[in-house]
């Protein structure tokens, strides 16, 4: 059962996005997401804020946009699926909040402000600084208590809030560098793309065991090369 509240600002930009984003969250759910908090998160915020007016009309589509800074934000299929892959970590109920979460490349801010409606705190570092400066001013009329952007590289992730119950990558590399590992909490969850044959990336799911790392090697996928340093 989903429970929004629209306000009147957000049937603007001549579209219902209340209505548009329910029949979008109900795509979701029948293409196989079944995690409640993600559909109630999917649901609540709106996504055109986070893109420029012109694509405004193409926010609720399962497709993949620009945001500027030769950068795009995700498919909502591919967000809501990552995001409830993090929240199925071994020794979470799919009922409760995650813990802390990193989340590598803010974008535009979109996934960010999901992860806060479903973890307890999310720290999000981005490291073209027009791009952080553009999520800022896109999140902070929402409100978000609990998320913290940053400005810096993700590659080294942000040893300042460790351990994570979760790490989210929104740009995938040849292999996921050990800081992410190590600032992973024993019993956390990572999920990033990787380059897996040349040329291609699949979704790698890494699970961090008293044990030790496995690894989960799942579904093709397409994001934007993981760089080091800042823009």
């Amino acid at each position: 059962k989903q429970n929004s509240v629209v306000s009147p600002a957000a049937s603007g930009l001549g579209l219902d996005s209340a209505t548009v984003r329910s029949t979008m969250v109900k795509k979701l759910a029948e293409s196989g997401v079944e995690d409640e908090m993600v559909l109630n998160a999917m649901l609540a915020v709106e996504r055109h804020k986070f893109l420029d007016t012109a694509l405004a009309n193409q926010a609720y589509e399962d497709t993949s946009l620009p945001i500027g800074f030769g950068q795009t934000i995700s498919k909502p299929n591919v967000v809501a699926r990552m995001i409830e892959l993090l929240r199925r970590g071994k020794n979470l109920k799919i009922t409760g909040k995650l813990g802390r979460v990193l989340e590598i490349g803010t974008g535009c801010g979109y996934q960010a402000a999901l992860l806060s409606h479903v973890s307890q705190e999310v720290y999000s570092i981005e490291r073209i600084k027009g791009l952080y400066e553009r999520a800022r001013e896109n999140i902070r009329p929402m409100r978000l208590g609990n998320l913290h952007l940053l400005f810096g590289d993700g590659m080294q992730g942000y040893a300042s809030g460790a351990p994570y119950a979760g790490i989210i990558a929104a740009a995938g590399g040849d292999n996921i560098p050990a800081e992410w590992i190590e600032q992973l909490a024993e019993g956390g969850r990572l999920v990033a793309p990787m380059s897996v044959t040349k040329g291609s990336q699949s979704l790698v799911v890494i699970d961090k065991t008293s044990s030790g790392i496995q690894k989960t090697v799942l579904e093709q996928v397409n994001f934007v090369p993981l760089l080091t340093g800042v823009a």
